[in-house]
């Protein structure tokens, strides 16, 4: 069976490389994406992707969730901080789950300090710009091998 990590991202982010680069970059979403399908191909996964705008869509994509898919990272952008439907969307689904952001939310606006998403995902990554989403990546490889007792993925 075909190892799947899925991507999803939230709000703004196809604006990426145009919103307020000074905090988030020149890349778009769509470099972030190769680099983060490249580094899954490397370790062995495949790698599916999905952007929307809408809350809805994010938990309707999280409801969808079928047992190929063996971890999700998502970058939830501000839903992060307030969205309950997306924190128990993610609270339903058994497998790993990876949260990201690009930038380090807790030297940003006091309203980012906290994340509703943070209690039901196995990890954070966030501050690390682009490379963000590669260190998810390899993260969310690491977690599935310690959990199916292999070796550490490097």
């Amino acid at each position: 069976m075909e190892r799947v990590i899925q991507l999803l991202s939230g709000p703004n982010l196809n604006m990426l490389g145009m919103r307020e680069p000074e905090l988030y970059g020149w890349d778009t979403i769509d470099i972030l994406v190769t680099r983060a399908r490249t580094r899954a191909e490397l370790l062995g996964f495949s790698l599916e992707h999905l952007q929307s705008n809408r809350e809805a869509g994010l938990v309707e994509a999280v409801q969808g969730l079928g047992p190929e898919i063996a971890a999700l990272v998502i970058n939830a952008g501000a839903l992060s901080h307030y969205s309950w439907a997306l924190a128990d969307a993610l609270a339903a689904k058994k497998m790993v789950k990876i949260e990201l952001h690009i930038t380090n939310t807790f030297a940003r606006e006091a309203w980012r300090w906290s994340s509703v998403l943070a209690p039901v995902v196995d990890g954070s990554i966030q501050g690390f710009g682009a490379a963000g989403y590669e260190i998810a990546v390899m993260a969310a490889a690491q977690l599935l091998e310690e959990r199916a007792g292999g070796a550490a993925t490097s």
